[in-house]
C-alpha cells in the first residue's frame, strides 16, 4: 500500500517551492500526495497547477505589532487547527512536511496531536515566527544555513540545504528568447522581485532603463498587479507579473540576476551558478532574514549586496556592468560549493520518520 504524505506552507511563492521540488521524487516512489494551504492563498495555484490534491483551511497571520487583526486571527487559527485535524484524521498520511508560512502552523499542531510525524524545513538563516510556533511538534527540522543550526533544538536540527526544483536545471536558452521576443545578440538582465513584487526595486528598475537597455536588456518579473502598461513596448524591455513554468528559460537566457534574498531564490540561483545581485528586504521592512542570507552568500563569495537603506545609484550601475561583463570569479566560487540539491537528503529523512 503506497505512503501518505500531506505537505504544507504558504503565504508567498518562497512557501511552496520546497514541497513542489519534493513533488517529482515523491511521486518516483508511490506516494500519495495531497496538500493543505489556506483558501486563496498564491500556493493554491501553484499546487493545483501541479496536479496535486489541495484543500483550504482558515489561516490568520499571528503579529508582533499592533493591528485591529490580531483580535479576530486568532479565531481564524483556531478554525484551521480544527479543519486541519479533521483533514488529517481522514487522510491519514504517514507523514507531514512542512515548508512555513502561518497556515502551516495549524497544520502541523494536528498532526502532533494525531501523532503523526512532522518534518520541517526553514530557509531563512534565523527562524521565522510560524515555523517557531511548530518547532515543539516536529519529529525533524532541516535548514539551509549551517548558522541556523544554533536555533534550532538540538536533537532536531538538519543542515540539508535547499531543495531545487529539477525543472530548474533544464533551461533552454531558445525557448527564453522566444518566449520574451528578446535578442540573443545582447547580455541579459534577469530582475526578480519576488512573487508579490517589490515597489521599490520596480520603481528603480524602471527609472534605469534608459541606462539599462542602452547596454543590455532587461527581463522584468514585476509581481502581480505590477505590470506597467506604459512600457510594454519599450525597447530591450520584456515585463511579466509571474514566471512559472517558463522560468527555467529565463534563468538560462540570463547573464545577471537583480533579485531580493529569500532563500529558496538565492538557492537556485547558487544552483545554476547565476552572478546576482541581491536587494534584501530593508531592516524597516522585515524582520532582517534577508539581510543575514544576503551576507552569508557574499561571505561566500556568490553574490554582492545593494542595500536599500543606503542606495547609491553609481554603485548599483558599477556592479551591474562588473558582473555581467565579468562574474567568473562568482561563478568559480559557486562551483566551488558542496551545497547540492537536498531533495534526496529530505525525502530519505521522510522515508524514516514515516516508519
Amino acid at each position: 500500500m503506497a505512503k501518505k504524505i500531506v505537505l504544507t506552507g504558504g503565504g508567498t511563492a518562497g512557501h511552496v517551492t520546497a514541497n513542489l521540488a519534493l513533488i517529482p521524487k515523491l511521486k518516483e516512489k508511490g506516494y500519495d500526495i495531497s496538500y493543505i494551504g489556506s483558501y486563496n492563498g498564491i500556493e493554491k495555484e501553484l499546487v493545483t497547477d501541479a496536479g496535486i490534491r489541495y484543500t483550504g483551511i482558515s489561516s490568520g497571520k499571528l503579529r508582533r505589532y499592533f493591528d485591529l487583526k490580531n483580535f479576530t486571527d486568532p479565531f481564524r487559527v483556531m478554525k484551521g487547527l480544527k479543519q486541519a485535524y479533521k483533514i488529517l484524521k481522514i487522510e491519514q498520511p504517514d507523514v507531514v512536511f512542512s515548508k512555513g508560512g502561518f497556515v502551516s502552523v495549524p497544520v502541523v499542531r494536528a498532526a502532533k496531536m494525531l501523532n503523526i510525524p512532522t518534518i520541517i524545513h526553514e530557509s531563512d538563516l534565523t527562524p521565522g515566527l510560524a515555523n517557531k510556533l511548530a518547532f515543539g511538534a516536529a519529529s525533524k527540522i532541516c535548514c539551509n544555513f549551517p548558522e541556523t543550526l544554533k536555533y534550532l533544538p538540538k536533537d532536531k536540527g538538519v543542515c540539508t540545504g535547499s531543495p531545487i526544483r529539477p525543472e530548474l536545471l533544464t533551461g533552454d536558452k531558445e525557448k527564453g528568447l522566444a518566449f520574451t521576443g528578446l535578442s540573443s545578440d545582447r547580455k541579459t538582465i534577469l530582475v526578480i522581485g519576488g512573487s508579490l513584487g517589490s515597489v521599490w526595486i520596480n520603481n528603480e528598475i524602471r527609472r534605469l532603463l534608459p541606462y539599462l537597455t542602452e547596454k543590455y536588456q532587461v527581463i522584468h518579473a514585476c509581481g502581480k498587479g505590477n505590470y506597467d502598461e506604459s512600457l510594454k513596448d519599450y525597447p530591450n524591455y520584456f515585463q511579466i507579473e509571474y514566471v512559472n513554468e517558463e522560468l527555467k528559460d529565463l534563468f538560462a537566457l540570463s547573464d545577471l540576476v537583480i533579485s531580493r534574498a529569500g532563500a529558496n531564490t538565492i538557492f537556485e540561483l547558487l544552483a545554476l551558478k547565476k552572478p546576482m545581485i541581491l536587494i534584501p528586504l530593508p531592516l524597516s521592512a522585515s524582520r532582517g532574514d534577508q539581510v543575514l542570507n544576503t551576507k552569508s552568500f557574499v561571505s561566500q563569495g556568490f553574490a554582492v549586496m545593494v542595500d536599500q537603506d543606503d542606495y547609491k545609484e553609481d554603485e548599483f550601475k558599477n556592479y551591474i556592468d562588473e558582473l555581467i561583463n565579468d562574474g567568473s570569479k562568482y561563478i568559480d566560487k559557486m562551483s566551488e560549493s558542496k551545497m547540492s540539491n537536498a531533495v534526496d537528503t529530505i525525502i530519505d529523512m521522510l522515508e524514516e520518520v514515516a516508519k
